[in-house]
C-alpha cells in the first residue's frame, strides 16, 4: 500500500494529477465513508420505496373512495415536486416543527436527523413513482387470472400477494429498474443538508486540496460504477424472475 501512496504522490509532483484519496489517510477515510453513506442511503430508499410503491399500488384498488383519493394525492404531490424541495422541505420545514431531545452527552439534538429526513423524503419521491409502475403491472394482468384467484377463495390481499403482486413485478420490472437508477442518483441531492454522501465528502476533499478536476473526474467514475452494478443486479433479478408470458420471457 505504501508503494502505490508513493507512485501517486510522485504522480502529483510529475503531472500535477493530485488523487489524495489513493495517498492521503485521512481524504481516503473521508471517500470512503462518503462512498458507504451513498450506499447505504440507496439501499435503504430503495428497498423502502419499493415497498411504499406495492402497499400504494395495492391500496388504488381500494373499495372505499377515501383510500383511494389519498393514495392519488400522494402520488400527484410527490410526482409533481421537484424532490430538491421535498427535501428542504421536510428537513427546514417538518423537522423545526418536531421537538428536540437530549441525547446521551446531554446535547439537544433534533428528534431527526438529516440523514432519516433524507431516507424519508427520497423514499417518498421514488414511492409515488412507484406505485404508478406497480399500477400499471397489475393492470396489465389479465382479469381473468384474478377471477381464477378468486374462484379459489383467495381474499383481495391474498389474490394480491400470491397471484397480481408477484406477475406484475415480472411485467413492471424494467420501469422499475429505471426509477431506482434515478433514486440512486438522486442521493446527490442530500448533499443539501449536509448528510455526509460522496459529493458532499467529495467537495470538502477539493476545498482542502485545490483538485476539483479530479475530485469530479473520480465522482463521475464512482457513480457509473455504482449505477452499473445496480443496473447488473437488476438485470439479474429480471433473468431469475422470467417466466413466459410475463416481462422478458413474454417473447419465449
Amino acid at each position: 500500500m505504501d508503494l502505490v501512496a508513493d507512485w501517486f504522490r510522485t504522480l502529483y509532483e510529475t503531472t500535477g494529477i493530485n488523487l489524495t484519496i489513493v495517498y492521503d489517510t485521512y481524504d481516503r477515510q473521508r471517500f470512503l465513508s462518503g462512498l458507504g453513506m451513498t450506499v447505504f442511503l440507496s439501499v435503504v430508499s430503495i428497498v423502502l420505496s419499493v415497498v411504499i410503491g406495492a402497499v400504494g399500488a395495492w391500496a388504488q384498488g381500494s373499495p372505499l373512495r377515501v383510500v383511494r383519493a389519498l393514495v392519488n394525492g400522494f402520488v400527484v404531490l410527490f410526482r409533481n415536486t421537484p424532490p430538491l424541495v421535498q427535501i428542504f422541505f421536510f428537513y427546514f420545514g417538518l423537522g423545526h416543527m418536531l421537538p428536540r431531545i437530549e441525547n446521551a452527552d446531554g446535547m439537544m439534538v433534533p428528534l431527526v436527523t438529516n440523514v432519516q429526513w433524507a431516507i424519508i423524503s427520497l423514499s417518498l419521491f421514488a414511492g409515488a413513482f412507484n406505485v404508478e409502475i406497480f399500477r400499471s403491472g397489475i393492470e396489465a394482468v389479465p382479469r381473468t387470472t384474478t377471477e381464477a384467484a378468486e374462484a379459489l377463495g383467495y381474499t383481495r390481499l391474498g389474490v394480491y400477494r400470491h397471484v397480481l403482486l408477484p406477475l406484475a413485478l415480472r411485467i413492471c420490472l424494467p420501469a422499475l429498474n429505471n426509477n431506482l437508477v434515478n433514486l440512486l442518483k438522486t442521493t446527490t441531492l442530500a448533499y443539501a443538508i449536509a448528510v455526509p454522501e460522496t459529493l458532499y465528502v467529495s467537495k470538502q476533499i477539493w476545498t482542502d486540496s485545490q483538485n476539483v478536476p479530479v475530485m469530479m473526474t473520480v465522482l463521475l467514475i464512482v457513480y457509473t460504477g455504482l449505477v452499473g452494478i445496480l443496473v447488473f443486479l437488476m438485470h439479474r433479478w429480471e433473468r431469475m424472475l422470467s417466466i413466459p408470458g410475463y416481462g422478458q420471457g413474454a417473447a419465449r
